[in-house]
């Protein structure tokens, strides 16, 4: 590595950084201002409240970095053009692609950092600070749905009328297990209870149906039925109480893996709001990318020195970031509606900002 890409990374980085750092502090003071009325109603020590943040900062700048990295780029490109440093570079026989080489050294590194972070770090610290929300922040969690029917397995089906989930009981519940299309067992119980000491269910005023096949005549199929009734007995059943619990973000909380095998499940199930895994799934892969397309545009839009000054350059930064984080989020709704597939969407703002990029690096003057 030259000198001068030495030099341009060590801006680069440190200028990233330096935003991060500010955007992350007037961010937290916003929120803290905020949530102070809650923290205060909810009795919440001053060493939970810090605690929580630590947290909140790591998932805030996960969430600001492809944006933070933008406008790195945009201040040092157009500081560099100002200074006429980036006229200087070029004169020297350096082309704009080997100018851009230390730029996009910086990027690999920014963005190898943030997939570790997003896809397994920060998952994990998310998990305490949903926990601190649902606890102190939220309205109490009421679940409220009714008739709940789940494919625990290719051919078992469970079914629950309705389920408190502050007493953790569930009413009219039954499961029933299939072979061939073909109902061979059934368990139905009055209601479940989960035991916290023994971690298991208990059914209430149960009664397990077994159908035997007897023999099969040219005509008929002969079956016989055999039931066992009883008050009370324990079992394990697939279906965990936080399942009933409040969902809200819960794919933060999960990492890369955690998500895949969520999403398998609920696949499995047949569940709605599986788009909201894909969706979080996906953009966790795009990230890295994003990355690499904001920080070739950002050099593009301030490589050129400017009557106005930087000013007018940065502004720009500032409009395009808009755009994207419009695009974005616009695309990520359509996603989660199940308007689009998933893995189409979150690729759409790349796709439409890697394809103005390479269009504003051939026309754009530099």
């Amino acid at each position: 590595m030259k000198l001068i890409d030495q030099y341009i990374l060590k801006r680069f980085l440190s200028t990233f950084f330096f935003v991060v750092v500010i955007l992350l502090a007037v961010i937290t003071v916003i929120d803290l201002t905020d949530k102070m009325d809650k923290f205060a109603k909810a009795g919440v020590t001053a060493s939970q409240i810090a605690g929580y943040y630590v947290d909140y900062i790591y998932w805030i700048g996960s969430l600001v970095t492809p944006i933070t990295i933008f406008i790195a780029t945009v201040y040092v490109c157009a500081q560099m053009a100002g200074r006429t440093e980036v006229i200087a570079i070029l004169s020297a026989g350096v082309s704009f692609k080997r100018f851009l080489l230390p730029f996009f050294i910086g990027a690999t590194i920014v963005a190898v950092l943030s997939f570790i972070l997003t896809g397994w770090v920060i998952p994990n610290s998310n998990k305490t600070r949903l926990a601190f929300e649902v606890q102190y922040l939220k309205t109490k969690f009421y679940f409220d749905k009714r008739n709940i029917h789940i494919q625990v397995a290719p051919d078992i089906y469970l079914y629950l009328q309705s389920y408190n989930n502050n007493t953790n009981v569930g009413y009219r519940f039954s499961i029933e297990k299939f072979e061939n299309k073909r109902l061979v067992e059934k368990l139905t119980a009055d209601r479940i209870e989960w035991d916290t000491v023994k971690q298991k269910w208990t059914l209430r005023d149960y009664k397990i149906k077994k159908i035997d096949r007897l023999f099969e005549t040219t005509s008929a199929i002969n079956y016989r039925d055999s039931i066992i009734t009883g008050t009370s007995i324990d079992t394990a059943l697939v279906i965990h109480p936080r399942e009933f619990e409040s969902d809200y973000r819960k794919y933060d909380g999960m990492t890369l893996t955690e998500l895949n095998d969520y999403i398998t499940t609920l696949k499995a199930r047949g569940s709605a709001g599986v788009e909201a895994y894909e969706v979080e799934k996906y953009t966790r892969y795009t990230s890295p990318f994003t990355i690499f397309i904001l920080v070739f545009m950002g050099a593009i839009v301030s490589s050129r020195k400017s009557r106005g000054g930087t000013g007018l350059q940065i502004a720009l930064g500032f409009a395009l970031s808009f755009v994207f984080i419009l695009f974005f989020t616009l695309f990520r709704t359509f996603a989660e509606a199940g308007s689009t597939p998933p893995q189409i969407s979150v690729w759409v703002p790349n796709i439409l900002f890697g394809i103005i990029s390479l269009v504003m690096y051939k026309y754009v003057p530099r």
